[in-house]
């Protein structure tokens, strides 16, 4: 029997689908999930548009594994992803699904770039995978070689469709697309939809079924979204003021370089820290031997690039470090959701230099709003809006025409008593420009 206490009993799943999501402590539907299941249930094409943690890998994972045919020994499914990591990621997804399941016989294959091709040829050789997740240069390659045989496709997964075009992907999944039939169901998940995407979503989507999920806060409502002046102290400084203060379960600190990334890293080495590198420079065996002693809580800090803002989930991240504002400011938004995560409470921390100021500005005109925090007397404490006294100065030091006006005529030989009725009636304009600042933070303040 279906389990009643499951809200994914309302999409009219298998009972074996429902059995298997209850083990995983799946219950509720995410937004994107509820929006979008029920249609891919029904083999429409889709477009899904959503934040990163949003729900969408089992967004067509369920679906895929409610219509899987166990018995059929050809590939049914490609799931194509630009980062290794985030191969892995879904991977480990699936056959925690298959194995909820009881699905003995279902082969989950993982093709990226980096691994040996030599024995995928092999496997391909002696079996074709059911379902096969990889990045989109390593799947081309192996069906190129006509190692990988896609003639039994019936859905493709693009995930993270926007950084797959931003990495120069989108013509080997325009080649893997071509190898499948014509009747294929084209599933395409992105937190962004930029315009050089909109001719592969025509070409490959029959009447797709688009669904962006707004969301309620640009920064999940459980992430406190510190903001922190290094002023005149050096970045690495701060960095170790707020580690010590910290002391956090699990921090993620981003870097915007690699280079940079291997500096930061070496310095909390030099502190006796024991820290975890992720960037390009790390080669794929290394980085999987790293992925999985961070799984298993083997590092208190992961010093990590964008990369890992995209490609890597990281359970138990109590607190996210930025190394400054990142080059792409969309970026931001994938750093800071790397915690709070699953309804858990997290904290992220901006660190910024004076000539950083503007970026901080244009991320907030986005609609992203900060605490700004100082370190005083060994504890992190908030702030006054770090704005204020710029407002204050540049207000207190305008006057109105007509004042212009009155100022001038100081300089001139005036009656008794004009001087102070200019003195009072400055005073009074002040004042009166002080309490309307007055008012509009305290609205400020209300709104937030």
């Amino acid at each position: 029997m279906t389990d009643q206490t499951n809200y994914f009993g309302e999409f009219n799943l298998k009972n074996d689908v429902i059995s298997a999501l209850t083990k995983i402590g799946f219950t509720k539907p995410t937004p994107v999930q509820a929006k979008l299941i029920p249609d891919i249930l029904q083999g429409k094409d889709v477009v899904g548009q959503s934040q990163t943690g949003s729900g969408k890998t089992h967004t067509f994972l369920i679906p895929i594994f409610n219509a899987l045919k166990a018995d059929v020994e050809a590939t049914q499914v490609v799931v194509t992803t630009p980062s290794r990591e985030l191969a892995a990621q879904i991977t480990r997804a699936a056959r925690q699904m298959s194995d909820a399941m009881g699905y003995e016989k279902v082969s989950i294959a993982e093709y990226v770039g980096g691994t040996d091709k030599q024995r995928q040829l092999r496997q391909l050789s002696k079996h074709q995978a059911q379902i096969v997740i990889g990045t989109p240069g390593r799947i081309r390659d192996l069906v190129a070689l006509k190692a990988l045989r896609l003639t039994s496709v019936s859905t493709l997964v693009v995930d993270e469709a926007d950084m797959t075009l931003d990495m120069g992907f989108l013509n080997d999944i325009d080649y893997i697309a071509g190898a499948m039939p014509e009747q294929l169901q084209t599933l395409v998940f992105s937190a962004t939809m930029p315009e050089k995407l909109k001719p592969f979503l025509k070409k490959y989507l029959d009447n797709p079924h688009f669904e962006e999920i707004p969301t309620t806060t640009v920064i999940a409502d459980t992430i406190d979204n510190w903001l922190l002046a290094t002023k005149s102290k050096s970045k690495e400084l701060v960095l170790d003021q707020l580690l010590e203060i910290l002391n956090p379960y699990l921090a993620l600190i981003f870097a915007n370089t690699k280079e940079r990334a291997k500096e930061l890293s070496q310095h909390l080495r030099e502190r006796g820290l024991k820290v975890a590198e992720i960037h390009g420079d790390i080669n794929p065996r290394e980085r999987r031997r790293v992925m999985k002693d961070i799984q298993h809580l083997d590092y208190q800090y992961v010093v990590a690039t964008d990369l890992a803002a995209r490609g890597i989930d990281i359970e138990g991240v109590s607190h996210v470090i930025n190394d400054g504002i990142p080059n792409e400011l969309e970026f931001f938004v994938h750093r800071v959701g790397r915690t709070g995560r699953n309804g858990m409470s997290g904290i992220a921390i901006t660190l910024y230099s004076p000539d950083e100021d503007a970026a901080v500005v244009e991320l907030e005109n986005l609609g992203i709003t900060f605490q700004a925090m100082e370190i005083r007397q060994g504890e992190i404490s908030p702030i006054k809006d770090r704005r204020a006294r710029h407002q204050r100065v540049a207000t207190t030091n305008k006057l109105k025409p007509e004042m212009i006006g009155m100022v001038k005529k100081k300089k001139k030989i005036v009656k008794p008593g004009y001087k102070r009725r200019i003195k009072n009636t400055l005073k009074r304009e002040r004042q009166m420009e002080r309490r309307i600042e007055q008012r509009q933070e305290r609205r400020a303040a209300h709104k937030k």
